[in-house]
């Protein structure tokens, strides 16, 4: 047993070589998966973080428009303007027409920051 041993140490060395760690292909494959994964995982964060960011224009844009339609509906003949304050980079626009009905005026308030508008119509009588 001891020549035997003797004779294959040679052999047992570099065969054992392989089996204590990682060869490069196995590294090269494992870095391309996680380079896959990161893309995907960055990909999808921009993409969700594109919808956050529309979701918050919609919300804000449709309380102030709604905010602006009560104005109007108080009394208030501004037809277009700025919003002050945290929301200084919104504006609106007040259109005011002749509605389908007999006796009522559709009125629309648009608000927009630029990029994207939010419009909300709603029907008042007409003061004569």
């Amino acid at each position: 047993m001891r020549g035997r041993t003797l004779q294959n140490k040679g052999q047992g060395a570099r065969s054992n070589a392989g089996k204590d760690g990682f060869t490069l292909l196995e590294i090269l494959i494992a870095l391309a998966v996680i380079g896959g994964l990161l893309t995907t995982l960055l990909y999808t964060l921009q993409y969700h973080l594109g919808i956050a960011g529309r979701h918050e224009f919609l919300t804000v844009a449709t309380l102030l428009a709604k905010e602006k339609m009560a104005e109007v509906e108080k009394g208030a003949m501004d037809t277009k303007g700025d919003f002050s304050g945290q929301y200084s980079g919104y504006r609106y626009r007040v259109e005011r027409g002749d509605a389908l009905f007999p006796g009522l005026q559709e009125i629309s308030v648009i608000v927009s920051n630029g990029v994207e508008q939010v419009r909300i119509t709603g029907l008042k009588r007409k003061t004569q």
